[in-house]
């Protein structure tokens, strides 16, 4: 794979170029012009509030998610590119970014986050005590993410701890189960409830979409020894992205049979293990572009799964 088969990192594409000159790279430091990011992080809280019984009476709910999504991938990624800055300029992909290149300051890059995650405390504030309190403990993991590329093969597994954390949120917030145990019992609230495995099989979900994305970079990464689960699968990628999507279904098939015992409840996850299904058998390891597509594909498996939680999830009327 050549430099000019990969999608360039940053465009000037879009609504970026409506943008005064000055406001672009930063738009760009938090990926504004990318949406994937943020729909890929904001489905997971999304899957929980209508797994829970609340995608109808609480779509309020979704919406200040949604915003605390765009909000906070937007400060991960201006968080990420401050710790890479120097493995960014290295890699073809990625030497364009703003503080790769010299577009934005390193303090501005500071004052850029403090601005972003001020927003993400608004969406903080409207959520209940012990739904804020899971969502201030993804703090410490969204921290480390960065550092994982340098100890560890998988650093698509702490992306995914990270990347599915809204789920725990989305489903506390609805069901505020933990206002009737304690926090003393936190440990029993989570053990085998159906917000742990749906937030186990996102997990899942992120490591096999992701190492489909590291396939663009699988030449840089070895050749500047970041590591990726996509270089540690090597020839077995469609295998082992197949056997973590398939993880995925397991575990959200069990986080609906924990809430509705049912066969026919679980035909409602039939449409998005179709979609892995393709993915999976038409991924070609050796194909940048392809890779993309599939990639960004997740956003609409990210919306089949809502609508099997909401089928699930929501009290109809019999």
């Amino acid at each position: 794979m050549t430099a000019t088969d990969l999608t360039p990192d940053t465009q000037h594409s879009g609504f970026i170029r409506l943008l005064p000159a000055a406001a672009r790279p930063f738009a760009l430091l938090a990926r504004l012009d990318r949406p994937i990011g943020w729909w890929l992080l904001f489905w997971p809280g999304a899957w929980g509030v209508a797994l829970a019984g609340g995608a109808i009476t609480r779509f309020d709910l979704i919406l200040w998610l949604l915003l605390g999504s765009i909000a906070m991938r937007g400060a991960g990624c201006v968080y990420n590119d401050i710790v890479d800055r120097d493995l960014d300029r290295k890699v073809a992909r990625t030497a364009a970014r703003p503080l790769a290149s010299g577009a934005v300051s390193l303090k501005a890059a500071w004052a850029w986050l403090v601005f972003l995650c001020l927003l993400g405390l608004v969406v903080l504030l409207q959520l209940h005590v012990y739904a804020a309190v899971v969502a201030l403990l993804s703090l410490a993991p969204v921290a480390a993410y960065p550092f994982m590329k340098r100890i560890t093969w998988w650093p698509q597994i702490w992306l995914g701890l990270v990347f599915s954390w809204a789920a725990l949120v989305g489903w506390f917030e609805v069901t505020s189960v933990m206002q009737s145990w304690g926090v003393t019992n936190i440990g029993v609230i989570l053990f085998g409830a159906p917000g742990l495995l749906l937030y186990a099989g996102s997990i899942c979900w992120v490591v096999g979409y992701d190492t489909i994305y590291a396939l663009q970079d699988r030449e840089d990464d070895a050749l500047i020894g970041v590591r990726s689960s996509a270089l540690r699968m090597g020839s077995r990628v469609r295998l082992g992205v197949g056997l973590f999507y398939a993880g995925a279904l397991a575990l959200w098939a069990g986080a609906i049979w924990v809430l509705r015992p049912d066969w026919l409840a679980l035909v409602a996850l039939l449409p998005v293990a179709l979609h892995f299904a393709w993915q999976v058998t038409t991924l070609d390891p050796a194909d940048g572009a392809g890779a993309l597509h599939r990639f960004r594909a997740n956003r609409f498996a990210g919306l089949l799964v809502f609508l099997a939680c909401a089928v699930v999830g929501t009290p109809w009327p019999y």
